[in-house]
């Protein structure tokens, strides 16, 4: 997973996203709903291929301003946990809490 740290390395997203689909994870380590919604993604992901679907890893206390910044650019009210496939630089499917199925973002990321 590659640490999403500062509102400049979204735009290095949008790029990668031209070329491929990839997926925003936004975690609030302080929250058991959002540590166990983690814990079921990373187990999972453990069986995809990393470089047919990058993962952006935000610790939204941390980088609240980058949170918001996601919320803005792709349209989608903030959650927590919440993940989003972005293709093409746009937001085409999240979820959140418990409704956050690696399988589903596979599927939908080769649509």
């Amino acid at each position: 997973m590659i640490n999403l740290t500062n509102i400049q390395q979204l735009e290095e997203l949008d790029q990668v996203s031209k070329e491929k689909a990839l997926v925003i994870f936004k975690h609030s380590t302080r929250c058991s709903i959002s540590n166990t919604a983690f814990n079921r993604f990373t187990k999972a992901y453990e069986n995809v291929n990393k470089e047919d679907l990058p993962v952006y890893y935000l610790d939204l206390l941390n980088h609240r301003d980058i949170s918001a910044e996601i919320a803005s650019r792709y349209s989608v009210q903030h959650e927590s946990p919440q993940s989003l496939l972005i293709k093409n630089g746009t937001c085409i499917h999240h979820a959140s809490h418990f409704e956050i199925d690696l399988q589903e973002i596979a599927e939908a990321a080769k649509a």
